[in-house]
């Protein structure tokens, strides 16, 4: 595993290599139809001066900010919102824009009024924003940077000669007085990133005052790479907007004093954001169908051969849209559910797609009801959800406040893999509203808290359905082969091995892609193995408690880690739990090296008050005299299970990982079992029992708790052959193998 500063040396052996070529990175970029020719570019370098110390001397998070370990103040972000507020949130900033959509070159003109609400004790003098759109302007970003470092974003689509996208600040003021910016990069990344900017306040914000500023802004949207971006005529316009970073204060995430959280935009990162009121305007060409975060105010004005649509939501903390106007009819519909507003649901879907309108509809429905029941109502009255269309596949999979983008399936019959595949990223993507959206957990540093507990809950969710994974298409139902696999055996699959980053870690300072990618499946795991432990009835409870004291507030890892443990009433587990798996990353296999059942002889020696010795041939007689009476006693009984004697049982276990709590249970010939744990530090174990009769197995674990223990198939012996193992692992081969054939069928 490479350390830090030998990661750090890459990345500036990579920038001064390349610091002669790096493109489109001026501050003062114009409109195309500005600038000056390829022949007569001069390539900008990235060696950009460092930005002056900032005015009021509130520091930024540290780069390498991660799970935190001491819970959040229990007034942290104004305490728990108990629904007697004025609002479900307590909103921190207000935007009010208007966008204007040129969909032939694909770009956005924007206005932009933003009023912030600063909650600290001080004055604050410097604010910063976020212009995510800035990751995909060039090579020298921090996003493309990562790239081409050899990590990797999902289907990793390139960005070409006219794919690029960027965001631009044309103007910044305060009460009239322009407002001077510099570019920041609050985590080491090359100087050539343009994604956090400082905005320096003519005009301090008093302790507790707000301030506004109106900000002029243009888009060029990138071809759909991640999340953003159009297609033909589609356009999924997110991270679109200059957007605030967030000032914790003390007591709220660790945080000691007053701190800007404004990270750079990371290949593997994602947002987070303060809660506020969002009335946005969109001017788009008539016949574009449009979908949005939040209600639509009325129908749309028509003017000049074009629609404008206005959308407001209050108690989000992000906007994004789309417009296309290749959309077949949208789909909608309605949802109710006590405590909850009537809620529309409307389904957006290209004329390649439209068959799984019905499909995504009825996905977010169910989901609607399950996360409603499973956390609190859903507090919002629409959702909207988007299926990309063909060729746009990494604008699919995305979450936003009320508006989320599915999957795109050629075949959503109901029992193939399409549909499970189109089934779970629509549950998927609405249930990051609950944890990206309503909880709100910083994605930046603790990613676990929304992708990996989002997909513990999608599978409690689809298992509790009796879903299972179902490796089948259209061809291999025909030929009558339909493998399945339980939701939680496929989490575990996916994460087994010897973890290089523990759970809790940032999503971009990691080993690997993978290694992010395993937040999914390894937090399930872990969390399903938790469960298993405490009891289903147990984590139900939790969960509830974990949203209704943190909705709306921003809650750490350490936060789900204090709810867990109070209302388990297990303390120590769910330390040992996080300590292990989230604060750390190890590697779970325990086994079962030894099980033996010996007969107890009477020793040979000298014994009794003569000193008399007993023989081996004294003994000999003596165990053959014992035998025929016992076997004239008991006809019916077998030889191999009981006898005169009384049988000595011992188990040997080793352990290869970390240390968890783990049952023993041995089973005797008698039907007698014994039980015990083993939870402790040591590297290995020995138990042992003195009973009539042998002992028949030894198993570890038999509930199959510790789900990220490498291997299932060495936790139990037999002390006699038995054929059940190898058939068991034979289907499990078998299993594997269709589902190999599966997916290759599938291709």
């Amino acid at each position: 595993m490479p350390t830090l500063p030998a990661w750090t040396r890459r990345r500036r052996t990579w920038l001064i290599a390349t610091a002669a070529v790096l493109a489109a990175l001026a501050v003062g970029m114009h409109h195309d139809k500005d600038e000056a020719t390829p022949a007569s570019r001069t390539p900008p370098l990235a060696d950009a001066p460092d930005a002056p110390p900032s005015p009021d001397g509130i520091a930024l998070a540290d780069a390498l900010a991660a799970a935190v370990r001491t819970p959040s103040a229990a007034l942290a972000w104004g305490g728990p919102r108990t629904g007697q507020e004025p609002t479900l949130s307590a909103r921190v900033v207000d935007y009010r824009i208007q966008a204007r959509l040129d969909p032939v070159r694909h770009t956005i003109d924007g206005q932009q009024q933003l009023t912030w609400r600063n909650r600290s004790a001080r004055e604050v003098r410097a604010v910063y924003l976020h212009l995510y759109l800035n990751a995909f302007e060039g090579e020298g970003s921090t996003f493309m940077t990562e790239k081409r470092q050899g990590f990797s974003f999902r289907s990793d689509v390139d960005s070409d000669e006219g794919g690029w996208g960027r965001m631009e600040l044309r103007q910044v003021q305060q009460a009239g007085r322009a407002v001077p910016w510099h570019f920041v990069h609050p985590d080491g990344g090359p100087k050539s990133d343009r994604t956090v900017v400082r905005l320096d306040l003519p005009q301090a914000v008093p302790p507790g005052g707000s301030t506004t500023l109106d900000i002029a802004f243009f888009d060029q949207l990138p071809r759909v790479v991640a999340r953003t971006g159009y297609y033909g005529s589609f356009h999924l316009v997110g991270q679109w907007f200059p957007k605030m970073a967030v000032l914790e204060l003390p007591g709220e995430r660790g945080a000691t004093e007053p701190r800007w959280n404004a990270h750079e935009f990371h290949l593997h990162s994602e947002f987070y954001a303060d809660f506020g009121a969002y009335d946005v305007t969109l001017d788009v060409p008539e016949g574009y169908v449009v979908g949005a975060t939040g209600e639509e105010q009325g129908a749309p004005r028509k003017e000049n051969g074009r629609s404008i649509h206005r959308f407001t939501q209050g108690d989000v903390h992000d906007f994004a849209w789309t417009a296309d106007k290749r959309t077949a009819e949208p789909l909608a519909g309605r949802w109710t559910f006590p405590g909850s507003p009537e809620v529309t649901i409307k389904v957006l879907a290209p004329p390649e797609y439209a068959h799984t309108r019905e499909a995504v509809l009825k996905a977010t429905q169910d989901a609607l009801s399950w996360y409603s029941k499973a956390f609190g109502p859903y507090p919002y009255r629409t959702v909207t959800a988007v299926v990309p269309p063909f060729n746009a596949d990494e604008a699919g999979g995305m979450e936003y406040p009320t508006f989320f983008t599915t999957d795109a399936v050629s075949d959503a019959s109901p029992g193939t893999l399409g549909r499970h595949e189109l089934d779970f990223v629509t549950i998927h993507e609405f249930g990051h509203g609950y944890f990206y959206g309503i909880l709100a957990s910083n994605e930046f540093e603790e990613p676990m808290l929304d992708e990996g507990m989002n997909e513990y809950s999608n599978q409690r969710m689809l298992s509790a359905a009796g879903r299972r994974l179902t490796l089948s298409t259209g061809l291999m139902q025909r030929l009558g082969l339909t493998p399945s696999l339980d939701l939680f055996d496929m989490e575990r699959l996916a994460s087994l091995g010897d973890p290089p980053d523990g759970l809790g870690g940032n999503a971009w300072h990691r080993y690997s892609s993978g290694s992010y990618g395993s937040v999914y499946a390894r937090t399930a795991t872990v969390m399903r193995s938790l469960e298993l432990q405490l009891g289903s009835e147990v984590m139900d409870r939790a969960l509830k408690v974990y949203y209704q004291r943190w909705k709306f507030r921003h809650p750490s890892v350490a936060d789900l880690r204090e709810v867990l443990a109070e209302v388990s009433g297990k303390p120590a587990l769910v330390a040992q739990v996080f300590d292990t798996h989230v604060y750390a990353a190890a590697r779970v296999d325990d086994r079962i090296e030894k099980l033996e059942s010996e007969a107890v002889r009477p020793p040979l020696g000298l014994y009794g008050s003569q000193a008399a010795e007993w023989t081996a041939e004294q003994r000999s007689a003596w165990l053959s005299g014992q035998r025929k009476a016992w076997k004239k006693a008991h006809p019916e009984a077998k030889d191999d299970d009981s006898g005169p004697l009384p049988y000595r049982t011992t188990v040997s276990l080793r352990r290869r990982g970390a240390a968890q709590p783990q049952t023993l249970v041995v089973k005797f010939a008698d039907g007698s079992e014994e039980r015990v744990v083993w939870d402790d530090q040591t590297r290995w174990k020995r138990f042992s029992w003195v009973k009539p009769v042998k002992a028949v197995s030894a198993e570890l674990d038999p509930l199959r708790t510790q789900r990220l223990d490498v291997s299932f198939a060495d936790n139990s012996r037999r002390l006699e052959a038995d054929a059940r193992g190898t058939r068991r692992l034979l289907n499990d081969l078998g299993a594997a193998l269709m589902s190999f054939l599966a997916l290759l069928s599938a291709l």
